[in-house]
């Protein structure tokens, strides 16, 4: 879900692509570690079936967050809220669980590596089908082929969608991630579309390495050995895509009446700005890992934490993010406490710099502000939720991420006296000649909150005035893309439990942020390149404890605030998992007993 950018601060289910973690619960859940290196012993991965027949009933309420879920097409998802639908409405070839992190059968029942490591096979399912939802009858029904035969989802329904993310006209943000691994990847999707052919372009399609070997085998080729390509072979990017619907509607396709997937559940409502509601799936098989799903329908409201809080005391809601006002008040209540759950998840809240913009284009100024962060006072006044004050940007708990414990003085601390006279040495003492500087956040009650409290703490600590401002979701992801303000919020969770996934993802050159950041570094390319081919993980971890140090430190590109915990309220009559993931819940695993 990744990660990916988060929306919300402690969301409930959403998460925001991100913004906070996710979920698991009051005494915290060890979260594994993952061991799956860049190049592991080639090995076979079988799945085993057991269908569940448990009865379909009942209804779900959650809650996103304020402001539209921005798509749920998944070669254009990149937050927590529009893969949240993807997830349950599409299968990916692998799944991560949801506590665990292990990477684990989606469609794929079984993936094996070439002796060079340069190539990943994955044998698929042959009885997933694909369905929509008949607004007229009200019923879930399976797609017809040309045959009126139900349409199967197969390898080449996989390795379009994996070029349909990569072709240069379907402008998906997160691309990039692809690039990075499959062979021709980022020829055929930096490629000039003003300037080759119809014939050029689909030649440089051609060339990637993603092939349906047959209707249930597919084959990707990678430019060097790569380890957890089965983790990300199974993000929402690589998810089979509907070729046929897609011509047919364009754009239009993932509209309620027109969508069409293949998971435990698909779109049965999509009132913009307002709600969206997914319907059990009946044609979905059941799996080991991924069971049929014992809830009917699943609704997520789209509010900010106040009016969701609301729902949740008056029954209309079954789960709720707390929101900051309130986290006292819940802890203290006899039965609230009860239903609250507080745990570590994998994503990382920061403040970024827009690098190229005056004064953040000075590094000096830059390592100022975030030294001048108290993440302490911010976590024991201010958000409450037991978070960590994070030093550096790859969460601790991901593969290959420094740990406190090893790494206890790398990165940012907060040291307002050395925030004050790296202020003078870049020529502003007290802040004096300094431009007009603004903050902006995604509008939501708890970054708000967090931005106030920060922006008092430059005030105190530096002397400097800083205007906050904030936008609606999907206008802020464009804004970070196209014209960034100096500094600007987001939260990272894993899409796979790597520190790969956050340093070189979202900050090398390129990566998932460059356009906000305006920021290149040579020396941390290739520090974060190499991390990504080393197989010793003490060596890997290394490799990107020195990339941090450039990042949050050396240079100063972002302010890392604090690693999330998941701040969640379930009724007792709900049964669920609580994930790690950064606000993707797998739904289908939930239960709503009668109450």
């Amino acid at each position: 879900m990744s990660n990916r950018k988060s929306k919300l601060v402690f969301g409930l289910v959403v998460l925001a692509t991100i913004t906070s973690v996710v979920l698991a619960g009051c005494g915290p859940t060890p979260v594994p570690t993952p061991t799956a290196g860049p190049t592991p012993t080639p090995k076979v991965i079988t799945q085993v079936v057991t269908p569940t027949p448990a009865p379909i009933t009942g209804k779900l309420f959650l809650n996103l967050g304020p402001g539209d879920v921005p798509t749920i097409d998944p070669a254009l998802s990149t937050d927590t809220s529009s893969v949240q639908i993807v997830e349950e409405t599409t299968v990916g070839l692998t799944r991560q669980h949801e506590e665990t992190t292990a990477t684990e059968p989606g469609i794929a029942t079984e993936w094996k590596q070439s002796a060079d490591g340069l190539k990943w096979t994955f044998k698929l399912r042959n009885d997933v089908t694909w369905v929509k939802y008949n607004t007229a009858t009200g019923k879930v029904e399976q797609v017809l082929d040309k045959d009126k035969k139900p349409r199967v989802v197969t390898a080449k329904d996989f390795e379009y969608g994996v070029k349909r993310t990569l072709n240069p006209k379907t402008a998906s943000d997160y691309a990039y991630v692809l690039n990075f691994f499959i062979k021709g990847g980022e020829a055929f999707n930096t490629a000039d579309t003003k300037k080759l052919s119809e014939a050029e372009l689909k030649k440089l399609e051609d060339a990637v390495g993603v092939k349906a070997l047959d209707d249930f085998t597919i084959e990707f080729t990678t430019i060097e050995p790569t380890g957890f390509l089965p983790m990300v072979a199974g993000m929402w990017v690589a998810h089979a895509q509907p070729s046929w619907l897609i011509a047919e509607k364009g754009d239009r396709w993932t509209e309620a009446g027109f969508f069409q997937g293949y998971g435990p559940y698909t779109l049965k409502e999509w009132v913009h700005e307002s709600s969206i509601t997914i319907i059990a799936n009946p044609f979905w098989p059941g799996t080991a890992n991924i069971p049929k799903p014992k809830i009917n329908e699943v609704t997520w409201y789209m509010l900010d934490d106040t009016p969701a809080m609301a729902n949740y005391e008056t029954g209309k809601q079954d789960a709720a993010s707390v929101p900051l006002a309130d986290i006292d008040r819940v802890k203290a209540d006899p039965k609230l406490s009860k239903e609250l759950k507080i745990a570590p998840i994998l994503c990382t809240y920061y403040y970024g710099f827009n690098t190229k913009k005056k004064p953040m284009d000075n590094p000096k100024v830059r390592l100022a502000f975030s030294m001048a962060v108290d993440r302490v006072s911010l976590i024991k006044n201010v958000t409450k939720g037991d978070q960590e004050p994070a030093q550096w940007f790859s969460r601790p708990g991901l593969a290959g991420a420094p740990t406190l414990k090893d790494y206890p003085d790398l990165g940012v601390k907060f040291n307002a006296a050395k925030a004050k006279a790296l202020l003078a040495e870049a020529g502003y003492p007290d802040g004096k000649g300094l431009p007009e500087i603004t903050l902006m956040y995604n509008t939501h009650e708890g970054h708000k909150k967090i931005a106030e409290a920060i922006q008092q703490m430059w005030k105190t600590n530096l002397g400097v005035e800083v205007k906050v401002a904030n936008q609606e979701w999907k206008v802020y992801l464009k804004t970070l893309q196209t014209d960034s303000p100096q500094i600007w919020r987001l939260g990272w969770c894993q899409d796979y439990p790597d520190a790969n996934n956050f340093d070189k993802e979202v900050f090398r050159t390129d990566g998932h942020e460059y356009k906000a950041t305006n920021w290149s570094n040579k020396k941390f390319d290739d520090l974060v390149d190499q991390a990504g081919r080393e197989t010793d993980l003490k060596k890997r971890t290394e490799l990107y404890a020195q990339a941090e140090k450039i990042l949050v430190a050396d240079d100063a590109a972002m302010i890392p605030i604090y690693w999330y915990t998941r701040v969640t309220l379930t009724k007792p009559y709900v049964k669920r998992t609580f994930s790690v993931l950064g606000g993707l819940e797998h739904i289908e695993k939930w239960e709503v007993a009668p109450h």
